[in-house]
């Protein structure tokens, strides 16, 4: 009998059932608290309830979460809390609120130290770590064929649920607001386009912050270090593998100094533009959902059906994988888990041990489509219209960008804030995403492992070692 898996903080493992009681606790003194604040927006003035009576159960509720979360001691915990205390703020005291600002570009400023690194190990770990086709033969491109063809639909699903929602028009944004953060841009030509997409010199597309070539750079890079000879690629694979660790430790103390920069964007947002803007963020909540939904029905159940694998079953076994998922935000702590599990289900072990962590850099489905979701929104929201030929451009940078993405909490941000800077978008609105990141985390990061468990199943049946295991009747 399989050993027991180690038991994520906040999961309990009662009546065989992953719950996340205490959540349920913060949902609902959220609810209160954003209830009590959006019945007195233009939106929902619906009721008239005394202002004295609100500002109460406002403050009842933060008092109350802030002790749970005190209890918790968790991050993804404080910084729901900082954008509640921030809206608090930013709508009790917007002549404070408005001077604000400094913080969050202190945190942007970090975090776009990130963004080069990163990418750079992971992609060069990625492609000469597993993705030499020399090795692993017919297994290896077709899990990549497979990986580029899901995560591809997946941007698209995002694409086209943004642009039909619209959750990011509506907002009044204060012209010295929408304006402090856009750089000029000039025209450019199809010639412009091709030749801006190929680095002509490293260090000033790490300097510039140009995503797209940083990355065609580290592909070529790891497609030469798996070509050269074993006693030279294995120092730079561990070197690179190191560097990488290195950069998911900088994001882990960076992300300490994020419930500040979530309570100071919110509140300056708030003190500029009142508290409409709440209205804006739960239509993308409830964009994202929709679309992961929609995702798992139109493209993983055919998928499934196609390649003829035992729906009912496979769910049984990715269950406990995909909550843990939900309850960490981490796809990396149900990575364990669901290797274990597929190899119960019939895949041969060496196929999971290929695939699962391949898709775990470049088959992140639901980390995909909220990307180009979340990208249209920073458009939306800032009033820049975006003609559909460059959001096709943005959805090609993204199939190369959300490869290096890796499954730990809000990596995302760091590929959405170095995509909104490459095509000139402002970055002041995703410190108001990162403010219910942790809710539209829960469900892309589920959406992953859901989805790397498929391919797995996938590429098993394409090579015909597939031999799933019947249930054993009661």
């Amino acid at each position: 009998m399989p050993e027991a898996q180690p038991t994520p903080k906040g999961v309990s493992r009662k009546t065989g059932n992953n719950k996340v009681p205490g959540q349920y606790l913060l949902f609902l003194l959220s609810v209160l608290f954003l209830v009590s604040l959006l019945t007195i927006t233009n939106h929902f003035r619906l009721i008239d309830i005394g202002k004295n009576v609100l500002t109460v159960a406002r403050w009842f509720a933060i008092i109350a979460i802030i002790g749970y979360a005190w209890y918790r001691k968790s991050l993804t915990t404080w910084i729901l809390i900082s954008m509640l205390v921030g809206a608090e703020f930013g709508y009790d005291l917007p002549q404070i609120a408005v001077k604000m600002n400094l913080v969050s570009k202190i945190f942007l400023r970090l975090i776009k130290t990130i963004i080069a690194p990163l990418l750079f190990a992971t992609l060069v770990v990625g492609i000469a770590g597993h993705s030499n086709l020399k090795q692993v033969g017919r297994m290896g491109w077709k899990s990549l064929v497979y990986f580029e063809i899901v995560s591809t639909i997946a941007l698209f699903i995002g694409l086209f649920a943004i642009n039909i929602s619209k959750a990011g028009l509506g907002v009044n944004v204060p012209d010295e607001v929408n304006q402090s953060e856009v750089p000029s841009v000039e025209p450019v030509t199809g010639s412009d386009l091709i030749l801006h997409i190929f680095p002509e010199n490293i260090a000033k597309s790490i300097y510039e912050g140009q995503v797209l070539q940083i990355v065609i750079f580290s592909i070529i890079f790891g497609i030469a270090v798996a070509l050269i000879k074993d006693k030279y690629k294995s120092p730079m694979i561990r070197f690179t593998e190191s560097l990488a660790e290195t950069m998911f430790k900088f994001t882990q103390l960076i992300m300490y100094f994020a419930p500040f920069a979530v309570f100071a964007a919110i509140a300056y947002s708030i003190g500029h533009m009142g508290l409409d803007i709440l209205v804006n963020l739960f239509k993308l909540l409830a964009t994202l959902y929709v679309s992961l939904i929609i995702f798992l029905l139109v493209v993983l159940l055919p998928v499934a059906l196609i390649f003829k694998i035992p729906v009912r079953g496979f769910l049984s076994k990715v269950a406990e994988p995909v909550t843990i998922a939900f309850a960490t935000t981490s796809s990396e702590s149900a990575l364990p888990v669901a290797m274990e599990r597929m190899e119960e289900f019939g895949v041969p072990r060496k196929i999971v041990a290929f695939v699962m962590p391949t898709g775990y850099s470049f088959n992140l489905d639901g980390t995909t489509l909220y990307l180009s979701l979340a990208t249209i929104f920073v458009a939306q929201i800032s009033g820049i219209h975006l003609p559909f030929a460059k959001q096709l451009l943005i959805v090609f940078t993204l199939m190369l960008t959300s490869k290096g993405v890796a499954g730990v909490p809000r990596a995302s941000m760091v590929i959405l804030l170095g995509t909104a800077a490459s095509f000139g978008l402002p970055t002041w609105p995703i410190y108001i995403i990162l403010g219910i990141d942790e809710l539209m985390d829960m469900a892309r990061t589920s959406v992953n492992v859901l989805g790397n468990c498929l391919a797995t199943a996938v590429i098993a049946r394409w090579e015909g070692e597939f031999n799933p295991v019947k249930p054993i009747p009661k």
